[in-house]
């Protein structure tokens, strides 16, 4: 439990110095805790800790941490943020039990989210991920194809969007993850402009470059190892 607690305030204390660094509003970027591969008692640990923010890769995993851990009377209550690659055949759970869709990449995927969406839940928010490093191993619609696939999915009654997301190549250099990032930024400005949106989610940054994504505008960082230590993945 202490190691949890003190990761966690760690990276807390991360977050407030690269906002005040980069002339960030204080407490403008949420941490959405990657906890993927981590049993429901590492999750209860975090929730004692005060995080109510939880991502996903795998959706059967999350599933049976969703119904472990909801009926937890939590003030304020757990907020589930789905971030893994999505199949057609996964659309109906995750549009039910998800609060946000960081990994929505064409549009097929979104219209079912937005029809498998039970009316009685608040629409799904969403971000569109952008494959901005163009590799070919990493999911994500292609930067020219934002604006269209932005303004097709903004007309969606059952979906809420709210930005972007993208997961660069990795470099330890601070310049060019800045620069990255940066591309991220004015893609969602590019949006906004020409499709007369209000976007206001960057989901970007993760442990070994959130200091770069904040300075470029990120309003969500996704942190795993930081938080929970090395992942133990199950053997095969």
């Amino acid at each position: 439990m202490s190691d949890i607690r003190t990761r966690l305030a760690a990276v807390r204390e991360r977050i407030g110095q690269a906002e005040t660094a980069w002339g960030r509003e204080p407490g403008s970027v949420s941490l959405l805790a990657v906890s993927k591969t981590w049993p429901a008692e590492t999750l209860s640990e975090a929730l004692a800790a005060g995080q109510r923010c939880f991502g996903e890769n795998y959706l059967q995993e999350a599933l049976e941490k969703i119904a472990a851990l909801t009926p937890e009377p939590l003030e304020p209550p757990i907020e589930w943020h789905y971030i893994g690659a999505i199949q057609s055949n996964k659309t109906r759970d995750i549009a039910r039990h998800f609060d946000w869709v960081h990994s929505v990449d064409r549009l097929k995927i979104a219209q079912r989210l937005n029809n498998q969406r039970p009316q009685e839940l608040s629409p799904l928010n969403i971000c569109l991920q952008v494959n901005i490093s163009a590799e070919t191993s990493k999911a994500g619609a292609d930067a020219d194809e934002l604006v269209e696939l932005a303004q097709t999915i903004s007309q969606l009654p059952r979906l809420q969007l709210r930005g972007l997301m993208a997961i660069p190549a990795p470099t330890d250099q601070f310049d060019e993850q800045r620069a990255i990032f940066r591309q991220v930024a004015t893609l969602k400005a590019r949006i906004n402009q020409e499709l007369g949106l209000a976007l206001d989610t960057l989901s970007m940054g993760m442990s070994g470059d959130l200091e770069a994504a904040i300075a470029e505008g990120a309003t969500i960082v996704r942190i795993g190892s930081a938080i929970f230590g090395p992942r133990h993945y199950p053997k095969a």
